[in-house]
């Protein structure tokens, strides 16, 4: 076999785990935050117990990818779009891991909030986890296709995530007005909202890395306008 086949068979193979890796991490992260809203919806603390677990294995692929990537960089010196890939994935990495800390916290919080009943908005928060979950997988599904199509309309989608959140914290927000026993409750339900909006965010901050992977030039900022703001 000739050098330069087997120098590219061995790119191409190098990449091919990259992406895998980047697959794995982005699949760890939607079950992550899925489970967790879960645990929130059947209260169950096992399963909360669970997914903050198995955040260190999100870590320890995060770091996986890490060393693959300056691997690849070292040996094999990509040049234009492949050096984008290969920036792209280790970026996109350290997102994804950021994502999996937010599952962590909204697990974390689950203790704190016992009386469902007494907290009609909590039925809402799923739709705004799905619709953020969903933003993770598009982007992803945009970085294994190096789509960059997918990935402007993913970040299309940003503002819905956005307006969810605007609307979930103004409902909070008169639901402990109204109920003052709830407030400690509601603020963490606050909190995980918060979480969600964040995941969105990241989303889009992955579509906009793979854009330029895959174009070479950076994508038009986005008009974000204001969100409420929580600190603790």
């Amino acid at each position: 076999m000739p050098l330069n086949d087997h120098t590219v068979k061995a790119f191409d193979a190098d990449i091919g785990q990259l992406r895998g890796l980047i697959a794995q991490m982005g699949g760890m992260a939607e079950h992550a935050i899925a489970g967790a809203m879960e645990a929130l919806r059947r209260h169950d603390l096992e399963g909360a117990q669970r997914i903050i677990a198995g955040d260190k294995k999100l870590d320890a692929l995060e770091l996986e990818v890490e060393q693959l990537a300056v691997r690849i960089i070292a040996l094999r010196a990509p040049l234009a779009d492949d050096l984008r890939e290969v920036v792209a994935a280790l970026k996109i990495a350290g997102v994804i891991e950021r994502i999996g800390d937010y599952a962590k916290n909204i697990a974390k919080r689950i203790p704190s909030i016992e009386s469902h009943g007494e907290i009609e908005p909590l039925s809402v928060l799923p739709a705004m986890s799905a619709l953020a979950v969903r933003m993770v997988h598009d982007a992803l599904d945009a970085f294994a296709a190096r789509d960059a199509d997918a990935a402007v309309e993913v970040c299309r989608r940003d503002r819905e995530v956005d307006d969810f959140y605007n609307s979930l914290f103004r409902v909070l927000v008169t639901h402990m007005m109204e109920n003052p026993r709830t407030i400690g409750q509601v603020t963490q339900l606050l909190f995980i909202a918060k979480n969600l909006e964040r995941v969105g965010d990241h989303a889009t901050n992955i579509a906009e890395m793979i854009y330029y992977a895959a174009t070479g030039t950076h994508m038009v900022e986005r008009d974000r306008g204001a969100l409420p703001s929580l600190t603790e």
